[in-house]
Protein backbone atom coordinates (compact mmCIF):
# COMPACT_ATOMS: atom_id res chain seq x y z
CA UNK A 1 0.00 0.00 0.00
CA UNK A 2 1.35 3.10 -0.75
CA UNK A 3 2.09 5.76 1.87
CA UNK A 4 -0.48 8.03 0.73
CA UNK A 5 -3.37 5.61 0.88
CA UNK A 6 -2.35 4.59 4.75
CA UNK A 7 -4.39 6.69 7.41
CA UNK A 8 -2.34 5.30 10.12
CA UNK A 9 0.81 6.21 8.56
CA UNK A 10 -0.50 9.93 7.67
CA UNK A 11 -1.51 10.00 11.62
CA UNK A 12 1.76 9.29 12.62
CA UNK A 13 3.42 11.73 10.16
CA UNK A 14 1.02 14.66 11.21
CA UNK A 15 1.56 14.41 14.81
CA UNK A 16 5.52 14.30 14.40
CA UNK A 17 5.11 17.62 12.48
CA UNK A 18 2.93 18.75 15.13
CA UNK A 19 5.58 17.55 18.16
CA UNK A 20 8.61 18.62 16.17
CA UNK A 21 7.44 22.06 15.12
CA UNK A 22 5.39 22.93 18.53
CA UNK A 23 2.74 24.48 16.40
CA UNK A 24 -0.19 24.95 18.86
CA UNK A 25 -2.63 22.68 16.05
CA UNK A 26 -4.67 19.78 15.82
CA UNK A 27 -3.20 16.87 13.71
CA UNK A 28 -5.97 15.68 12.31
CA UNK A 29 -6.50 19.59 10.82
CA UNK A 30 -3.45 19.08 8.77
CA UNK A 31 -4.66 18.65 5.17
CA UNK A 32 -2.99 15.28 3.51
CA UNK A 33 -2.66 17.32 0.09
CA UNK A 34 -2.08 20.96 0.97
CA UNK A 35 1.56 22.42 1.23
CA UNK A 36 3.17 22.36 4.35
CA UNK A 37 5.93 25.31 3.74
CA UNK A 38 5.39 28.37 1.94
CA UNK A 39 2.09 31.27 1.73
CA UNK A 40 -0.34 28.22 0.63
CA UNK A 41 0.08 26.19 4.03
CA UNK A 42 -1.74 26.39 6.86
CA UNK A 43 1.25 25.65 9.33
CA UNK A 44 3.17 28.60 8.07
CA UNK A 45 6.27 25.76 8.36
CA UNK A 46 9.66 27.81 8.02
CA UNK A 47 13.45 26.11 7.26
CA UNK A 48 14.07 25.64 10.86
CA UNK A 49 10.56 23.72 11.18
CA UNK A 50 11.73 21.52 7.98
CA UNK A 51 15.67 20.86 9.34
CA UNK A 52 13.86 19.84 12.96
CA UNK A 53 11.26 17.63 11.00
CA UNK A 54 14.09 15.61 8.96
CA UNK A 55 16.00 15.05 12.10
CA UNK A 56 12.82 13.65 13.87
CA UNK A 57 12.64 11.48 10.38
CA UNK A 58 15.96 10.73 10.01
CA UNK A 59 15.21 9.34 14.06
CA UNK A 60 12.28 7.51 13.71
CA UNK A 61 12.62 5.89 9.77
CA UNK A 62 15.80 6.07 9.35
CA UNK A 63 15.93 8.49 6.45
CA UNK A 64 18.93 10.35 5.66
CA UNK A 65 18.01 13.39 2.80
CA UNK A 66 21.24 15.31 1.92
CA UNK A 67 20.27 16.78 -0.72
CA UNK A 68 17.80 20.58 -0.13
CA UNK A 69 15.57 19.95 -3.25
CA UNK A 70 14.68 16.29 -2.66
CA UNK A 71 14.41 17.12 0.94
CA UNK A 72 11.84 20.05 -0.23
CA UNK A 73 10.17 17.71 -2.88
CA UNK A 74 9.68 15.48 -0.04
CA UNK A 75 8.11 17.55 2.64
CA UNK A 76 5.88 19.52 0.04
CA UNK A 77 3.14 17.54 1.99
CA UNK A 78 1.89 15.32 4.08
CA UNK A 79 1.29 12.77 1.00
CA UNK A 80 4.66 13.01 -0.57
CA UNK A 81 6.05 12.12 2.68
CA UNK A 82 4.15 9.41 3.28
CA UNK A 83 4.72 8.36 -0.60
CA UNK A 84 8.59 8.50 0.18
CA UNK A 85 8.51 6.88 3.60
CA UNK A 86 6.20 3.86 2.28
CA UNK A 87 6.35 3.29 -1.78
CA UNK A 88 3.69 1.51 -3.63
Amino acid sequence: MKGSEDAALKARLKQLIVTETDKQVDPEQIPDDQPLFGPRSALELDSVDGLQISMALQMQFGLRIEDPKEMRRVLASVNTLADFIQPA
